[in-house]
């Protein structure tokens, strides 16, 4: 394949270090008739090793040209999504997803509060992000990468963190280090209001007494003097039960 200009307006760093790749598909674990989705397939170099196991695979990519060539390349089992991934129906597809990707930096942590909304739909998610991301993704409570990213996602999902991806691995180089993690939908996910969580991370550095006005402590056993970013998933699915 001819190189692409990678284009800054859609935040394209093209991953190419084939040790970093092998070590991405091992840890996908792809298998013939599963249903996976590729996010960002930028230049292919996942792609093609995922469909030496793959029967088919899906691909939704923005960018018209790397769309175009894409098909060119993969024109048997390569179902080519042309579109804003923010936009995509995930619906039209079969349920037990498995959804992988290099996401694009500047819409990583909308991409993943929109892919969460469809958590039932999904086997497993496999994503190589921004290292600061990460870490906010899979934080524990108390921790400074804590917040409302690590509530959301854990409500909904097991998070694991896989290993570190320095910033040669990609052309051209980010100014960020990644990481890759893993996504699987817990069986019984919490019920977290989307507005209280929020509204109790707009002020984190407020007591919950002050942040959360109106929500009654002492009934849940909770310390109305912590901050936020004291509060586990768990706690904040009692406190929405109680909203309700």
């Amino acid at each position: 394949m001819t190189s692409h200009r990678p284009r800054k307006r859609f935040g394209q760093h093209f991953l190419h270090d084939p040790r970093v790749l092998e070590r991405l598909v091992s840890a996908i674990r792809p298998v013939r008739d599963d249903v996976m989705v590729e996010i960002g397939p930028g230049e292919g170099a996942l792609t093609a090793p995922l469909l030496e196991t793959l029967e088919r695979l899906h691909a939704i990519e923005l960018d018209r040209d790397l769309a175009a060539e894409l098909a060119r390349r993969f024109p048997d089992r390569l179902i080519v999504h042309q579109a804003d991934v923010l936009e995509f129906d995930f619906g039209q597809l079969p349920g037990g997803l498995r959804i992988v990707g290099n996401l694009p930096y500047n819409i990583s942590t909308p991409l993943l509060f929109h892919l969460a909304r469809g958590a039932r739909r999904i086997r497993d998610m496999h994503f190589m992000l921004q290292l600061e991301v990460v870490d906010r993704m899979v934080a524990s409570p108390s921790t400074a990468a804590y917040g409302r990213l690590s509530v959301a996602l854990q409500a909904g999902f097991r998070m694991t963190k896989l290993f570190n991806v320095s910033s040669g691995a990609f052309r051209p180089p980010p100014k960020v280090e990644s990481a890759v993690v893993r996504m699987e939908p817990l069986r019984e996910p919490l019920l977290i209001d989307e507005a209280l969580l929020r509204r109790a991370f707009s002020a984190r550095r407020k007591t919950l007494r002050n942040a959360l006005a109106g929500v009654d402590f002492a009934a849940l056993g909770l310390d109305p003097g912590l901050r936020p970013e004291n509060l586990s998933p768990e706690d904040y699915a009692r406190i929405s039960a109680c909203a309700r």
